[in-house]
């Protein structure tokens, strides 16, 4: 009991320490150094797989086992949304655009996972982690940790070996936090797929089963003043259609249906319109209420220790 009181404290504090380090984070320019030398190749990425990397990721704890790179976001994508950031139009804004914001009150349970892009900088620990906001880009993310739902991890391609730009996620649809975050059946590709549909405004489902090399969407998202326009591609060669490697195949895949099919969605987004002053994303936002946040920082807690 006293540790459910005190993992109640603190959550309820820690909207003001997810506010002090958003501050931080947001009012610095992220440095462009990574930028230099990057070369792109036609395809918008390095294959991992050619370079002595994996498009599998290795999660903690499981004897090596990870979860598939499903998702690229090309290299050839703009400038500015290559940039890890909110402002001016980069990345964190269009991941807003599309339904995915930074993780409930700033907080992140549990080890990283490691992926090996090939571009000589080895197994490094992902960067970041966004979660669905279920249509609130404040405290929506809350919703997902507790009742699950769609969310990747992502690592940028930019060593001296391989410098593409690009962004590789790993991506699923989990199970509530009382169900331990367990991927759902045919959770890998229909995490890719309700993401690609997100990101280019599909209006129906993408339908997994018909998905062949080349399939492609696109479409438009907004959010802060910017518009993106998302082009997506499926491709095949890049990821193995198996269940080798993979964590949760006994859940996820059967008989009839591999955990991973081997395709991996390649998007570039542009951005087709901008507001007219530069304007960061978290300028778009309004102050959280401390009372909702405190409300779902309990009922978090509780989650916890049900």
């Amino acid at each position: 009991m006293a540790s459910s009181i005190s993992l109640v404290l603190f959550l309820l504090c820690a909207p003001a320490l997810s506010l002090a380090h958003g501050a931080r984070e947001y009012a610095r320019s992220p440095s462009p150094l990574w930028r230099r030398g990057r070369n792109v190749p036609p395809e918008g990425f390095y294959n991992p797989t050619q370079l002595g990397g994996s498009m599998l990721t290795i999660a903690p704890n499981t004897g090596g086992l990870g979860e598939p790179l499903n998702v690229i976001l090309s290299g050839h994508s703009d400038e500015a949304v290559l940039v890890d950031s909110e402002d001016n139009g980069g990345l964190r804004n269009y991941w807003l655009s599309v339904g995915f914001g930074a993780e409930c009150l700033g907080q992140h349970a549990g080890d990283a996972q490691t992926a090996n892009l090939g571009d000589g900088k080895g197994q490094v620990n992902e960067t970041s982690e966004l979660r669905w906001n279920y249509g609130d880009p404040e405290l929506g993310t809350c919703q997902e940790t507790i009742k699950g739902g769609n969310h990747f991890r992502y690592w940028i391609q930019n060593g001296d070996q391989a410098n593409s730009g690009a962004y590789f996620m790993a991506t699923s649809y989990e199970l509530p936090i009382q169900m331990g975050h367990d991927i759902v059946f045919n959770g890998y590709n229909l995490g890719r797929d309700w993401l690609v549909g997100n990101a280019t405004a599909q209006t129906q489902l993408i339908p997994t089963a018909n998905i062949t090399n080349g399939t492609t969407y696109s479409g438009q998202t907004s959010f802060g003043g910017y518009t993106y326009k998302t082009d997506a591609v499926y491709l095949s060669g890049i990821a193995s259609n198996s269940s080798q490697g993979v964590n949760h195949d006994q859940t996820v895949g059967n008989a009839n249906t591999l955990p991973v099919d081997g395709f991996v969605a390649v998007l570039t987004v542009s951005i087709v319109s901008r507001p007219a002053a530069p304007n960061g994303a978290l300028s778009a936002l309004s102050a959280p209420s401390w009372s909702l946040a405190a409300a779902v920082a309990v009922a978090f807690a509780l989650s916890l220790s049900a």
